[in-house]
């Protein structure tokens, strides 16, 4: 028993030397573990004489409970240390100046839009919206596409089951315009157009500007007239244009629109394939089957319509080379704006 009182004093005085929870527990297992000194007195109980037995396996058990008893109340006075060393470490001083987080940039497309509107508010033309899922009617009936019209193709247009469709262009709003409201009429669309094509040059989901104006003298030079000006607001110069004549169904005389190219100024690069010129917009004198198509005479009653990718718009004007930099969100790019 004089043993088992020296291990006790032993213990209770590396318990309360003991420098972390880790040492601690070291010494938990060496006094009580499985192989532990005390542990090993209790199986020396079968040596002694039966009626000496009680009395020493009370002392060892009380030898026990003292140590768990001062290893338990060290414990807490370590974890309680630990923690106020940890709130004196990461004690912030709030005297310091802030984190630079750097500032967020505009995405070209949507600044593409801001000019857009811009440039067409000044102009005194409104601006509409309509549905990205459209009926048939909207997206092409209306627009005098013939029923076996390459753009109806499945391989073009995403089509629902109940013969819905994604719009493929933003043409249908200026069907809902004249539908809604009366000559005269100044309108623009911008919006998101569909069409089941992807590759490096194209996506499946674009930005589509759309242009109407419908008025009982309206030219082909009131056309060329407007598409100069918004053409050399938006480049912010005085570049070359040209109209070459084209086909679409919804207008009459038609025409495809170039522009000087803008990164070599028209004495040819890679960009406009050595040519000078580089693609921009279709435009033309509104048919007179959709004017009558929406109740609009058209023997009073003329328009134009012409109708440019936002995105391409926005590569050019700022010389980005990729499509792909437009949805890809790196932010190397993207800060560049």
């Amino acid at each position: 028993m004089q043993a088992l009182e020296d291990i006790l004093r032993e213990a209770e005085t590396a318990i309360h030397s003991a420098a972390d929870l880790k040492a601690l527990d070291l010494l938990r297992v060496h006094y009580l573990g499985k192989k532990g000194l005390l542990t090993e007195y209790l199986k020396t109980l079968g040596q002694l004489p039966p009626e000496e037995r009680p009395a020493a396996g009370q002392k060892i058990n009380s030898a026990k409970q003292a140590v768990q008893t001062a290893i338990d109340n060290r414990s807490i006075d370590l974890q309680q240390a630990q923690i106020e060393n940890q709130l004196a470490s990461e004690t912030i001083d709030v005297t310091l100046p802030g984190r630079n987080t750097g500032m967020g940039s505009i995405h070209p497309v949507s600044k593409t839009f801001a000019d857009l509107r811009q440039i067409f508010g000044d102009m005194g033309f409104i601006f509409m919206e309509g549905p990205e899922i459209e009926e048939d009617f909207y997206n092409f009936t209306a627009l005098n596409v013939p029923p076996l019209h390459p753009a109806r193709a499945m391989q073009d247009t995403f089509y629902f089951a109940n013969g819905l469709v994604l719009r493929s262009q933003m043409s249908p709003v200026q069907i809902h315009a004249m539908k809604k409201l009366q000559p005269p009429l100044r309108m623009v669309a911008m919006g998101r157009v569909y069409r089941r094509d992807f590759d490096l040059t194209h996506t499946p989901m674009f930005h589509q500007i759309e242009c109407l104006m419908v008025d009982e003298n309206v030219t082909f030079a009131d056309l060329k007239g407007l598409l100069h000006q918004f053409l050399h607001k938006f480049f912010n110069k005085k570049t070359a244009i040209r109209f070459r004549p084209s086909y679409f169904p919804f207008t009459e005389p038609s025409a495809e629109v170039d522009i000087g190219c803008i990164n070599c100024e028209g004495k040819g690069c890679r960009i406009c394939k050595n040519t000078g010129w580089l693609e921009v917009l279709g435009c033309g004198m509104v048919h007179p089957n959709v004017l009558n198509g929406v109740g609009i005479d058209s023997e009073r009653y003329r328009g134009f319509a012409f109708g440019a990718g936002i995105d391409r718009l926005t590569m050019l004007k700022y010389g980005i080379t990729d499509l792909r930099s437009l949805f890809e969100n790196d932010l190397r790019f993207l800060k560049q704006f």
